[in-house]
């Protein structure tokens, strides 16, 4: 009796841990997508052009960003682990290496960014009358990324140490600044009606520019924010402690990082590949594709943030060595995940007409969406599972099994099924979204069976979850 009173509290304490790590990472999720859709229906008001060449750098953000992020999870899988196991000091000597790699990134991006942002909608396949507009876009969108490598990373770290409200508030502000000045910078003077007054709002008229350089802006003030915060933080200030290399420090993180980050450009640029094919489709499935993965994003708000959640305490449990909170963890994660992609799934399935609707006024761009993304709904059950056994892995340190199954499902599934369905046998946009599907079974298949075998968890003496 005494020992299931100890299990239900035990379960009640671990629900609240994950409730409150996941619930900011949902929030500050929430607020990027619902700024992800206000910039898109605004660049949208421009033209279908406008909306593709936006929507042709997309996937090349997911690579930088993706790469980036890569860093941080090694640091996340350290870090954690080491405030797991009440290791203050490698916690410390860690956070002050993940300053020096911020600015190698931040550095190291920005030169390639720059001199590369003429060639990129080359590359994209986008339609020869847009590329300057798009090149423009790319260049000066990337041209803060000391800023936003600083706002992924120390972000990230904060997370390890169960700070998730930090990074949350440093992006709702982040938002505000950039939807205010998405407002001032991409129209031009006007006179908008407002409880029936007249109210006459100075524009900068930069139309596409003007979203890329309101987005600039509010990466610069977010940069500057969450470093300060970094800097003053209890548990992980890099204060007193050295910026030189530290190879006791660097060896298990990159460790960790490179699998990652291979995955993570390995999948990003099958992303690249995929997004050319699309383009080079027309513009209508060009646009289609780019509102519906804005669309598609909102919806997986709940997995991600509870992969954050799974990601923390996997590392603080296993930095303990608590064998069986790790695998009531596994358990709960799950079912809760389920859940919530079962429910967002459905609404997806139900609303994906009218989300279209907000972000396009094109009637075939809005019909070719709604149908990609009710076929994309019915598959979020099954890819929760895989975004939270990864998840665990990642804060575990264990990314070699991701990294082999993503790059083998994204080259081997998503890139050659598209290649053969779009550029072979001359089918459409829905073909290339069936192959992504079939890229996400393929994931939740490897990543159950690592589940139900327990070889996700280090400390698994049995071999079920």
């Amino acid at each position: 009796m005494m020992e299931k009173s100890v299990k239900k509290a035990f379960n009640r304490s671990l629900l609240f841990s994950i409730i409150t790590l996941a619930w900011p990472t949902m929030l500050q999720e929430l607020l990027q997508t619902a700024v992800q859709y206000i910039d898109t229906a605004m660049v949208g008001s421009l033209g279908t052009a406008a909306t593709a060449a936006v929507g042709a750098t997309t996937t090349i953000n997911w690579l930088v960003n993706s790469t980036i992020s890569a860093v941080g999870i090694g640091f996340l899988a350290l870090i954690s682990q080491a405030y797991g196991a009440n290791d203050k000091s490698l916690a410390k000597r860690a956070s002050s290496q993940a300053v020096l790699l911020t600015v190698i990134c931040g550095l190291v991006f920005t030169i390639l960014c720059l001199g590369l942002s003429p060639f990129v909608p080359v590359w994209m396949q986008v339609e020869p009358d847009i590329r300057n507009m798009a090149a423009m876009y790319f260049f000066v969108l990337y041209s803060p990324m000391i800023f936003r490598a600083a706002i992924i990373i120390f972000g990230t770290v904060l997370r390890s140490v169960g700070d998730t409200k930090t990074p949350m508030i440093v992006g709702l502000f982040v938002n505000i600044i950039n939807v205010i000045l998405n407002f001032v910078l991409i129209y031009p003077t006007g006179v908008v009606e407002l409880f029936g007054f007249k109210l006459t709002f100075l524009g900068a008229g930069w139309g596409v520019v003007g979203a890329a350089a309101a987005s600039a802006v509010s990466f610069v003030f977010g940069g500057v924010v969450i470093t300060i915060k970094y800097f003053r933080h209890p548990e992980v200030s890099p204060k007193g402690q050295s910026f030189k290399f530290d190879k006791e420090i660097l060896r298990p993180c990159f460790k960790v990082a490179l699998p990652n980050a291979l995955q993570r450009f390995g999948t990003c640029m099958g992303y690249v590949a995929f997004a050319a094919m699309v383009n080079s489709l027309g513009e209508v499935s060009a646009a289609a594709h780019t509102i519906a993965n804005t669309v598609e994003s909102a919806f997986y708000i709940p997995g991600y943030g509870m992969q954050a959640a799974a990601a923390t305490l996997a590392g603080n449990a296993l930095g303990a060595g608590e064998r069986d909170r790790i695998k009531l963890l596994c358990r709960m994660l799950i079912v809760i995940e389920v859940v919530l992609m079962i429910i967002s799934g459905g609404l997806l399935f139900i609303f994906a007409p009218k989300m279209m609707t907000l972000l396009s006024k094109d009637s075939l761009v809005i019909g070719l969406g709604a149908t990609v993304l009710r076929m994309v709904a019915l598959s979020e059950p099954f890819y929760g599972v895989s975004i939270i056994v990864e998840g665990m892995m990642q804060g575990m340190g264990k990314t070699l099994m991701p990294f082999v199954a993503n790059i083998l499902g994204m080259w081997g599934i998503r890139i050659l099924g598209t290649f053969i369905c779009t550029q072979v046998l001359g089918y459409g946009l829905i073909s290339a979204w069936g192959c992504m599907i079939l890229h996400n079974l393929l994931l939740f298949a490897v990543f159950a069976v690592y589940l139900f075998s327990g070889r996700y968890n280090p400390l698994s003496k049995r071999k079920k979850c």
